[in-house]
């Protein structure tokens, strides 16, 4: 079974995208299974909610970062054309 620790949400220092979700599908999974005293529960559900959040907040930023991206590419191909 994972780590469950608030700690082994970041890993091995890993704060990616990826780390951060496998993360989350962990916390998902051992929620699911069911089995866990209900004050175990509600620490890992605060703990997923935070990592939800810091997900939200990554894809945010990734799209903004890509929109810019695309506008600068429309602005230069327009720039070409003229």
């Amino acid at each position: 079974m994972p780590d469950a620790t608030p700690e082994a949400a970041a890993g091995d220092g890993d704060d990616s995208f990826e780390a951060l979700f496998a993360r989350l599908e962990a916390i998902t999974a051992q929620l699911e299974a069911g089995d866990l005293p209900l004050e175990r529960s509600v620490e890992l559900y605060a703990e997923g909610m935070r990592i939800a959040e810091r997900c939200q907040r990554m894809l945010a930023d990734a799209s903004q970062r890509v929109e810019r991206l695309r506008e600068a590419y429309d602005e230069a191909t327009q720039s070409s054309l003229l």
